[in-house]
């Protein structure tokens, strides 16, 4: 009777034991999970929170690029020297990704992926895309002869066209068919946009605008396709090496179009005659604005670059209602609206891989 009554009590405890791990682990796995879901809320508002950061950041500098160029001439000429505004933004940008790779190496060190080198191989492939860009660039001073502020927002859409093709051809990548449909709708949207039916004439931009427009959406869109295909021959290469050697050589071609184009202005009146505090603040957009789309790149999705870019021909619209006494005509709302929709499309019309 003894030998069962220990037996049952060593039972009991046995029983009891495993209680209250049952109940320690329950309580374990609780707090655990209790504290891995506040991590990870926290986690996705932080997240939630820097995109909403980037995509501000891209809707304003995207809506003043065009309204800063515009304010910053001078019954309606540019008293600065534009080649010399070209060459402070490369050079903006060339220091700003220097201290962006400063930043890596004192984090992570040096490696072979974010190491400056000066091999053949490594820089070659960098002077095409910096010269597309800097005619690019330099044309987008010279197209505001011809077209407002809200129109060249409206127009810039047009290297979604180019750069769709070129995706086509050089990297073979297929366009489903609703981005196609997509393109037809920008080319709708942008025609649309320019009716001007209180002329003689069909549309408010001169065909001289049209035509610097396709120049620019083909240099551009062939420019960001060659890029890409740079940047994915050695994808872990580090971005900032790869954009600084992308705008050292931007900084070389615009001081050689410095000394063709306005070599006498800028010996005779100096390299910054003309500036404002205007002009300042453009070439600081023009530098920020590369970088915020990396940061779109890295941070968020390409819906935030659609809702940026439709946000932004809106805002730059009625800016310019303000600044400019531009007619918002209802042409030009349909258009807009048009182009919005057409580049929503382009984007969530990409074909899936396969799996």
């Amino acid at each position: 009777m003894e030998y069962r009554r220990v037996k049952d009590q060593e039972s009991y405890d046995d029983l009891s034991q495993k209680d209250v791990e049952s109940l320690s682990g329950r309580s374990l796995s609780s707090v655990n999970a209790t504290g891995l879901s506040s991590a990870g809320g926290a986690k996705g508002k932080s997240n939630w929170k820097l995109k909403s950061v980037v995509t501000l950041a891209l809707t304003l500098l995207t809506s003043s690029q065009a309204i800063l160029i515009v304010w910053s001439k001078r019954a309606g000429k540019y008293e600065y020297s534009v080649t010399t505004a070209n060459f402070s933004v490369e050079a903006l940008k060339c220091l700003l990704s220097l201290a962006a790779l400063f930043r890596t190496w004192n984090r992570h060190g040096v490696t072979d992926d974010n190491r400056l080198t000066t091999s053949f191989d490594e820089v070659s492939v960098y002077p095409i895309p910096a010269i597309l860009y800097m005619v690019k660039n330099l044309l987008q001073y010279y197209i505001f002869a011809y077209v407002d502020a809200p129109a060249y927002q409206i127009l810039k859409n047009l290297n979604i066209i180019s750069t769709g093709v070129l995706y086509r051809i050089i990297l073979k990548k297929k366009l489903s068919a609703i981005q196609w449909a997509a393109f037809i709708l920008l080319c709708a949207g942008c025609t649309t946009a320019q009716l001007n039916p209180s002329s003689d004439h069909v549309l408010q931009t001169p065909i001289q605008g049209w035509m610097m427009a396709i120049v620019m959406a083909l240099l551009s869109g062939f420019a960001g396709v060659y890029t890409e295909a740079i940047i994915k021959k050695r994808p872990s290469r580090n971005i900032n090496v790869q954009n600084f050697w992308l705008y050292i050589f931007g900084v070389i071609f615009n001081l050689v179009a410095i000394c063709v184009q306005d070599y006498d202005a800028v010996m005779n009146k100096g390299f910054f005659h003309g500036y404002s505090f205007i002009t300042v603040l453009m070439i600081l957009n023009h530098a920020l604005s590369g970088i915020a789309v990396s940061m779109v790149m890295k941070y968020a999705d390409n819906i935030v670059k659609v809702y940026s870019t439709s946000v932004a021909m809106l805002l730059t619209a009625v800016v310019s209602v303000f600044l400019f006494n531009f007619h918002l005509s209802l042409a030009f709302f349909l258009g807009s609206t048009v182009v919005s929709v057409s580049v929503y499309l382009h984007s969530v019309g990409k074909l899936q891989p396969q799996k």
